[in-house]
């Protein structure tokens, strides 16, 4: 098993065509292991806070709802 460990630099590498493997995957969820789906989870919410521009289209995979804290 592989762990992915991502500094807040790395994240500025992703590219749109990344972000959009990414999302595919989850989207079809053919995941060998309920992990693997998890991992690339955690992947686009880390992402969707560091390069909100690159996730915006996915954000329905990640179930965030935007709440008025006042």
């Amino acid at each position: 098993m592989t762990t992915l460990t991502l500094k807040e630099e790395d994240y500025t590498t992703f590219t749109a065509e990344q972000v959009a493997e990414i999302a595919t995957r989850l989207e079809l969820d053919d995941y060998k292991s309920p992990f693997d789906g998890l991992q690339d989870w955690h992947l686009l919410r880390a992402l969707a806070f560091h390069r909100q521009d690159l996730v915006e289209p996915y954000f329905y995979l990640l179930d965030i709802e935007a709440y008025d804290e006042s």
